[in-house]
């Protein structure tokens, strides 16, 4: 047995069959929902990855999921791993032309989609030649020739009977970002395990070896419940599910994120842990339970993550209000790198996002890659378990990817510090910086400032061009409802307290609601497109 995830996901499945494994929970309000054991889930992974196979797919061959959460994303997943197929996700925004992109980028030869999106996805068939087989799940749609799901999940055998799989077996991570077009992140499943799940123990001493993953399991107790809120389709909430499997809990999906629904569950179902994206996901939680949820039973909720994007001071300290006894973590992390830190206590506007890394990560000069001294800016670096590249392209990977005293490392976007105690402050995107007068403003940091202003809901912040210093900051703001619309002075005022003068904004646009993607990570393009726009 190898660290291979499904070796791993099989090896739990053999010491708790009977476990429930997963419950999902359709359309909010339709009472539909699924429960599968962790025996049930492995054989219904089992059937999709002979069918794959059976098919005339072959170890390595890339397979995309092209779907909203549900039962058929996590057992195509398993399906595959256990297949020795790469499965690649697909982000269900995507247009036509989008599409075409990702499904030739990736190599697709098989695609597993929602029938909601049949005609996005016949229209994008003609351009994509290596993708050869199709299959739909939901009803069939009229002139569209894919195979429905029950019907290849019913021709697989439920029996495993897989060839011998590796370590080095690949997983692949599509990745959006905010600029450029999407890159996959190419992952052995042994690095991936332990950058990207902790190891089989993400809060504790990582496995020794594959099979004390199970011993684990084995003698632990039952009860814990996770709950990602986020689309699977983006690779943060695909993995804490496989936490949660590699745990022996339970893992709960919804097939969208609507925040009664998520509170129901989460008292329904006794929900230990939820991970979802800054204040996107957690404002709306605060504003339910404040509202028509307030009274929810939240007491079985021990802790509440945010990937992605930064949960603000001031929506933490709402949601603290109404669940003062549930721990509130701001992850920090990545596709290209895995986990990296949590946040320190003491994070926050005036001191900015400080976390605490592991003994693998250091903030570098991102021409050297040698140690930046304490204090100054860098880029954060990771070495150890980290990706291979980027899926068919060299020369990202070229300059994301290094080798330093024999290690493999890689260059994340994010400018930080580091302080005497190795504390990391992070300051954001590099891409995103925008150079005022030659000081540099990082637009979380101007963001956190605004978020805590009573009236703003939520905020994105971009570069305007400016003929004296070059850019200029200006804030695109969406409002509370029947909040009095504030002036640029309004603003202004509220964040001197907050920030330095040249950080203040020195524009505010107004907008009906922010644009940010499924899982709410800030669309900085449309900010930017905005911010010009209304200075025109």
């Amino acid at each position: 047995m190898e660290y291979n995830l499904a070796d791993l996901f099989e090896s739990v499945v053999d010491v708790v069959p009977d476990r429930e494994a997963l419950v999902y929970v359709d359309h909010p309000g339709t009472g539909a929902e699924r429960r599968l054991t962790y025996a049930e889930l492995d054989a219904a992974a089992n059937r999709v990855g002979h069918h794959l196979l059976d098919s005339g797919l072959r170890p390595g061959e890339h397979v995309g999921l092209h779907l909203y959460n549900g039962v058929e994303y996590l057992q195509t997943v398993l399906g595959c791993l256990k297949a020795r197929l790469v499965p690649v996700n697909v982000n269900y925004r995507y247009v036509e032309d989008e599409l075409v992109y990702l499904y030739r980028d990736a190599d697709l030869v098989a695609l597993v989609f929602d029938a909601e999106f049949t005609d996005r996805v016949t229209a994008a068939l003609p351009r994509t030649e290596k993708l050869r087989h199709q299959i739909r799940v939901g009803p069939p749609v009229s002139g569209a020739s894919a195979l429905g799901f029950e019907e290849a999940e019913a021709a697989g055998s439920p029996q495993r009977g897989f060839a011998r799989r590796s370590g080095d077996d690949r997983f692949i991570i599509y990745t959006g970002g905010t600029t450029g077009m999407p890159k996959g992140v190419v992952w052995r499943q042994e690095d991936l395990f332990f950058a990207g799940l902790g190891g089989g123990a993400p809060t504790g001493e990582p496995v020794k070896k594959p099979e004390e993953l199970a011993e684990r399991v084995a003698a632990g107790g039952d009860g814990i419940t996770f709950f990602p809120t986020a689309p699977l389709m983006h690779g943060t909430s695909t993995l804490t599910a496989f936490i949660g499997f590699h745990f022996g809990q339970r893992v709960v999906v919804h097939r969208g994120f609507v925040p009664e629904e998520v509170l129901r569950t989460v008292e329904r179902e006794k929900v230990s842990s939820v991970s979802l994206v800054g204040d996107a996901m957690l404002r709306p939680l605060v504003d339910a339970l404040s509202g028509p949820m307030k009274g929810t039973d939240c007491s079985s909720l021990f802790s509440v993550s945010s990937s992605g994007a930064i949960m603000s001071d001031t929506v933490r300290r709402q949601f603290q209000a109404l669940v003062p006894h549930a721990l509130l973590l701001d992850n920090f992390g990545s596709s290209e790198s895995g986990f990296n830190g949590t946040a320190t206590e003491d994070a926050g506007p005036e001191r900015g996002f400080r976390i605490r890394v592991h003994s693998r990560t250091r903030v570098v000069d991102p021409a050297t890659h040698e140690p930046v001294a304490v204090g100054e800016i860098g880029r954060i670096a990771q070495c150890g378990h980290v990706p291979l590249g980027y899926y068919n392209d060299p020369v990202k990977t070229a300059e994301t990817f290094f080798e330093r005293e024999d290690e493999r490392w890689v260059l994340l976007g994010d400018m930080a510090t580091v302080d005497e105690e190795g504390v990391v402050t992070v300051l954001g995107r590099g891409s995103q910086c925008i150079n005022t007068g030659g000081e540099k403003v990082y637009p979380e940091e101007v963001e956190q400032a605004l978020k805590s202003h009573p009236d703003v809901y939520d905020a994105l912040v971009a570069g305007v061009p400016d003929p004296r210093w070059g850019h200029r900051v200006a804030a695109v703001v969406q409002l509370r409802a029947g909040a009095a619309r504030p002036s640029l002075e309004d603003i202004q005022t509220h964040c001197r307290r907050r920030l330095a003068g040249y950080k203040i904004p020195r524009r505010l646009v107004i907008t009906e609601s922010v644009r940010r993607s499924p899982s709410g990570k800030a669309d900085y393009r449309w900010a930017r497109e905005v911010a010009v726009a209304a200075d025109g």
